[in-house]
């Protein structure tokens, strides 16, 4: 779920993400030789969400190499684990409803050294994920919501009814997310009263026909990505699609001027709080420097640093005072935003299988 930055950037977008897959595929294919070397730290991360200054003051610090490989889904991540990734990386970072699917796949192991839970604000500590903080630390927390093109839409409804309701927008071309399915359901559910963590059958049967129709929408444009809806909007691909708030957050920062006509907003109907965590593979090549890694992360002034780099919002209370307006604002979850935001649920076994199916049905029509 990720991406200002102490380093400057020079690539544009696309090239940013050449680099990140050509980067992942040289890492995978080299990782079983270079595990044996004790000076390196895997880390498979999300593309643009640790900052380089950060990463290079670990480097410093313990004496040792970085090598960042990415993935673009929690899917993704999951099947490289799966495939053999759990013994060629150090640090992972799954988002929150992923950490039970990790360790119920024996992928991941207990964080038994980790030092700094006591900076995190209270509502991230014993998550219904991990509610004995056993095997995660919150890294990064951000959600979900509606970009929109603000000259199309001067006064748009705060609502998921822009992307899914044809009386409100019924010729302006729009995308949904892609990837897990989780996230889309979610959307359907909460735009129909039952809430962003439906996981009973019927609210998922009423959810998939009203996807299906969406999707017979002559203006719909198809699935992306948060950063591929972003600029889809910007070059007037799409007019209205679902995204992340740093991944807004940190382009119109980048480049104001692309992105100044793009809008965010989170639906009254509620949607998504994604926490994105930092976990150690089971078979970890360096388990004890990975577990340096994560206490790292934690301190402070690191934890702000990440916040600020990728426009992403901090769990961690005590890196609040070293952040700047908005985010040290924004980073602070009040009831008001509890009220309106919820996790992804926890599925598992002939649950997640249904879910799966259905959605598999819908896109497939």
């Amino acid at each position: 779920m990720p991406t200002v930055s102490s380093q400057p950037r020079t690539l544009n977008a696309a090239q940013r993400i050449r680099l990140a897959v050509v980067t992942s595929a040289l890492a995978l294919a080299s990782a079983p030789v270079a595990a044996q070397t004790a000076e390196k730290l895997y880390l498979f991360n999300w593309t643009e969400y640790a900052d380089p200054g950060v990463i290079a003051a670990f480097e410093e610090e313990y004496d040792v190499e970085v090598v960042e490989s990415y993935f673009t889904s929690n899917a993704e991540m999951y099947s490289k684990l799966v495939a053999g990734g759990d013994a060629q990386f150090d640090v992972v970072v799954p988002t929150d409803y992923y950490v039970p699917r990790l360790v119920a796949a024996d992928l991941i192991q207990p964080l038994d050294e980790v030092t700094g839970r006591d900076n995190l604000m209270p509502a991230f500590r014993h998550p219904s994920y991990d509610p004995e903080d056993r095997y995660s630390v919150p890294y990064l927390w951000g959600v979900t919501g509606i970009v929109y093109d603000s000259q199309t839409f001067a006064d748009p409804p705060p609502s998921w009814s822009l992307l899914l309701d044809p009386e409100v927008n019924g010729d302006q071309p729009f995308a949904l997310l892609g990837g897990d399915p989780q996230v889309l359901f979610g959307i359907a559910c909460a735009y129909q009263g039952a809430g962003f963590d439906c996981t009973q059958r019927d609210q998922w049967i009423a959810a998939a026909q009203l996807l299906q129709t969406t999707l017979d929408r002559s203006n719909f444009t198809g699935f992306v990505d948060s950063t591929a809806a972003i600029d889809q909007i910007a070059r007037g691909v799409a007019r209205v699609a679902v995204t992340y708030s740093g991944d807004l957050d940190y382009r119109k920062a980048d480049a104001p001027e692309t992105y100044a006509n793009l809008e965010f907003f989170i639906p009254e109907e509620g949607s998504q709080l994604g926490v994105d965590t930092l976990v150690v593979p089971k078979r970890a090549p360096h388990p004890e420097l990975a577990q340096a890694f994560v206490n790292f992360m934690l301190r402070p002034e690191n934890a702000a640093r990440s916040a600020e780099y990728a426009f992403y919002r901090t769990p961690n209370e005590a890196a609040l005072p070293l952040l700047d307006e908005p985010l040290r604002s924004a980073s602070r979850l009040d009831d008001a935003q509890r009220q309106r935001l919820a996790a992804t649920p926890e599925l598992e076994g002939d649950q997640l299988q249904m879910l799966q199916q259905l959605a598999n049905e819908v896109r497939s029509r």
